[in-house]
């Protein structure tokens, strides 16, 4: 097959290398890509949010399936153009997206559906948003309703932090993801990341990973997109998964369907785990990064077959074969991140550290100049390991950075820590 995979940061890269350890996989095309990507894949310089560009180059170029990785294009309808163009794709149309797209939608299919989270309210002007803030005092959860990279949500633990998270989001903070806010209730518990598969009826759950959003130790600092991950997440049980199940994805994709719009790709559920029940956090229409990098390293090879099951509804008569193993990533970010960061700085040392299926240095924000690899993000590089132990295995990846010379760069330095 000739396949594309649209993205250019580290979960398009774990991607990239599972769908390549596929026999099925002839030619694989990731567009933009980046550094790491153009080791093992084709990249093309193609805007992935112009649909109409991405399929004069599926045309061009006979592929045979399109993977979305990022939510930008799925909310853009890059989906739906593929599809009404023939192409197979694996990623859910516009209108389904918007279960990531808008924070509002979601709780009002949560609404319709019976599906347990936070209670919540919405408005459109900073006004009532802030009376309703006083009123319910803190801690409490905003969130502009769009879409904002990941860091559109602030967990105020003071009025004043949620008065001034409201200030930001009208004042236009987030851009266009702020002019509508969700006030959330703010819940207690343990979080932890769900992924299901689902062709627009069946279901098929593919695995769990629990990541760290704070930036420094400790849980502490600002929220990122996400610092490192590990997967399974042994909070998220075998009895709970198959609970939420039952509450909230399948009643979700039931929802989906009956208004017509079918949901088809991974639905990712960040669930808030409390007394072996969970709510729903927030749906997000695509692979969670860095928990990708943690996913793709224990499927391998079989990850395309699952994503080619969901695309062609074959998820009825389809399995997931987990090795019983850990996996774990850390991120490497540049100084500064998640604010101002500096681009350009050289990475030395990732050619002393081996590439084989038990660890993996996944490219999130690099570029290739003059041979060299440099930074080019916020999240530089997701460094993946995966042992028999989750001990083992952040023992591992830890050992990686120690091959690494990148003074411009940080990590936290302990990630598993809730597992451990």
């Amino acid at each position: 097959m000739n396949i594309l995979i649209l993205g250019s940061g580290g979960r398009e890269h774990a991607l990239a290398w599972a769908v390549k350890q596929n026999p099925k996989t002839d030619r694989l095309i990731v567009a933009p890509g980046n550094a790491g990507i153009a080791m093992l894949a084709e990249c093309a310089d193609l805007d992935p949010l112009n649909a109409a560009e991405v399929v004069g180059f599926c045309e061009d170029n006979a592929i045979d399936f399109v993977i979305i990785g990022p939510e930008a294009p799925l909310a853009a309808g890059v989906a739906d153009a593929t599809r009404a163009a023939g192409i197979l794709t694996f990623g859910p149309s516009a209108q389904a997206a918007q279960l990531e797209a808008s924070k509002g939608f979601t709780k009002a299919i949560c609404d319709a559906c019976g599906a347990p989270t936070a209670a919540y309210a919405r408005f459109d002007a900073a006004e009532p948003a802030k009376a309703y803030i006083r009123k319910m005092g803190a801690p409490i959860v905003v969130k502009a309703d769009g879409l904002a990279a990941g860091k559109g949500v602030i967990v105020a633990m003071t009025e004043a932090q949620a008065l001034a998270a409201i200030d930001d989001m009208f004042g236009g903070e987030f851009g266009a993801a702020g002019a509508e806010v969700v006030i959330e209730e703010f819940m207690t518990g343990e979080e932890a990341s769900f992924f299901v598969l689902t062709d627009g009826v069946n279901a098929l759950p593919i695995g769990t990973a629990q990541d760290h959003k704070r930036v420094g130790d400790g849980d502490t600092g600002p929220n990122t997109g996400g610092m490192g991950a590990y997967s399974p997440a042994p909070v998220l049980t075998d009895a709970i998964a198959e609970r939420a199940m039952r509450e909230i994805i399948l009643p979700t994709i039931a929802e989906m369907a009956r208004r017509g719009t079918p949901y088809q790709g991974v639905l990712y559920a960040g669930l808030m785990i409390k007394d072996g029940q969970g709510r729903l956090v927030e749906y997000n229409a695509r692979f969670g990064d860095p928990e990708t990098q943690v996913l793709m390293l224990r499927l391998g090879a079989q990850a395309l077959d699952l994503l080619l099951a969901c695309a062609e509804g074959r998820l009825d008569r389809t399995q997931v074969n987990w090795a019983q193993d850990h996996a774990l990533t850390v991120v490497m970010a540049a100084k500064g991140y998640p604010a101002a960061y500096q681009k350009g700085s050289v990475i030395k040392g990732l050619d002393h550290i081996a590439a084989n299926s038990q660890q993996m240095v996944f490219h999130a924000g690099t570029v290739e100049k003059d041979g060299q690899v440099c930074a080019n993000g916020g999240r530089v590089l997701n460094v993946t390991a995966r042992a028999a132990t989750l001990a083992e295995a952040r023992s591992r990846a830890y050992a990686m950075i120690d091959h690494l010379d990148w003074p411009e760069g940080f990590c936290r330095s302990d990630i598993g820590w809730r597992a451990l």
